[in-house]
């Protein structure tokens, strides 16, 4: 008798041939496939995706994809002593933060794609410079972190809907060393910190993941397989040396506590790793979610396999959909290579998210492609 989608993911993490190479399905306001084209049943079911929606799921089942739903984290932070002042223009918004440290200012701008997807970019970072320390701490160390009852309770209705067709992950930020490259200081002004202020900037990253540390309390408590660390990592930004410095014991921590309460930790990490991975190799991390092949990333899945060693498990992008698709026989080799290159398939997934350049019908063209190796069921 088949086993469930659900214990069949749960074996890549448990270092046990699944039966099948899981492929999960992903869709979120970044990550969405073309609606032109597509079944209008499908349109109407996704409608407008919001961040920790359904649609992952709701794509998944109509591709027949295996199911992984991303929820947020339960928490709700109040503030004591700092307050914010937005201005919205357009697509642009502007946040002043006022602390008892002093003022900083961020701002984004929303791009619009004509699929209906959006991204967003940064057009100011909060730290300029190393005068900006005090008071992004002091709003990190303002804020109560609290259980959300109502978010606890949606996640345990998403698990029981969800039942045995598929697992269900908490997201939660990256690493302080991370998140100032994505959010916070950006690239240019971390490098001059990590000169000028280093200690300055350790004691941040101190309080900032002691707020973080609270938020995963909370979310351990939820009714969730997994903990996803949105961290982003990649060479592009942060060194080895810069992770090994920041990041290892961290990592443990979490790790540690996670596996504590019986859940598994990924760290996302969908840029350029290679020389990383050695590194992650040393954590407890269960996973690499987001683990991107060239040439969008720099490493194999047989190398990766190679310097993770055994335990780890790859969750690999199949990034062929958001290649060059002209040459669908070319398509179909490399994915077929890379689910090739992670045989015995003991501690390997694959992860395909919507992209608003493809229609439905190549995405469709890339989940076969997928499903012709690895003993995966047919859809149905």
């Amino acid at each position: 008798m088949m086993i469930s989608p659900r214990e069949n993911l749960l074996r890549v993490f448990r270092h046990e041939r699944p039966e099948w190479v899981p492929a999960t399905g992903h869709c979120d306001p970044y990550n969405q496939p073309n609606r032109e084209g597509m079944d209008p049943a499908l349109a109407e079911a996704l409608g407008e995706v919001r961040w920790g929606d359904e649609a992952s799921v709701t794509l998944s089942r109509y591709l027949g994809l295996d199911i992984m739903d991303g929820c947020a984290m339960p928490v709700r932070i109040t503030r004591r002593n700092v307050s914010v002042e937005q201005q919205v223009e357009g697509d642009q918004t502007t946040w002043v933060w006022h602390t008892p440290a002093g003022d900083l200012r961020e701002g984004i701008r929303v791009c619009r794609d004509v699929s209906g997807a959006v991204s967003s970019n940064r057009t100011e970072h909060m730290v300029k410079g190393p005068e900006d320390l005090p008071a992004l701490a002091a709003i990190f160390e303002d804020e109560v972190i609290e259980s959300d009852a109502e978010g606890i309770e949606r996640i345990r209705q998403r698990r029981e809907r969800l039942g045995d067709d598929g697992v269900t992950v908490i997201g939660m930020p990256g690493t302080p060393l991370g998140m100032m490259v994505r959010d916070y200081s950006g690239v240019a002004a971390l490098a001059y910190l990590w000169a000028d202020a280093p200690r300055a900037m350790h004691d941040l990253f101190a309080v900032v993941e002691a707020n973080y540390r609270k938020r995963l309390a909370v979310g351990l408590g939820c009714d969730a397989d997994a903990v996803i660390a949105v961290d982003d990592t990649s060479t592009t930004a942060i060194s080895p040396a810069m992770f090994e410095a920041c990041n290892m014991d961290l990592t443990d921590a979490r790790a540690d506590a996670a596996h504590a309460a019986g859940k598994l930790y990924f760290h996302h990490s969908c840029g350029l790793i290679r020389s990383l991975l050695p590194l992650y190799r040393r954590t407890k991390m269960d996973a690499v979610h987001g683990y991107t092949i060239p040439p969008v990333g720099n490493v194999t899945v047989a190398a990766g396999r190679e310097a993770l060693g055994g335990r780890i498990s790859i969750m690999a992008v199949v990034d062929q959909l958001a290649g060059p698709m002209a040459d669908r026989a070319a398509v179909r080799k490399s994915i077929h290579r890379m689910i090739e290159d992670a045989r015995p398939w003991d501690h390997f997934m694959l992860m395909l998210a919507g992209y608003p350049n493809r229609t439905m019908e190549q995405t469709t063209f890339v989940v076969d492609c997928c499903r012709e190796l690895g003993g995966r069921p047919c859809r149905s």
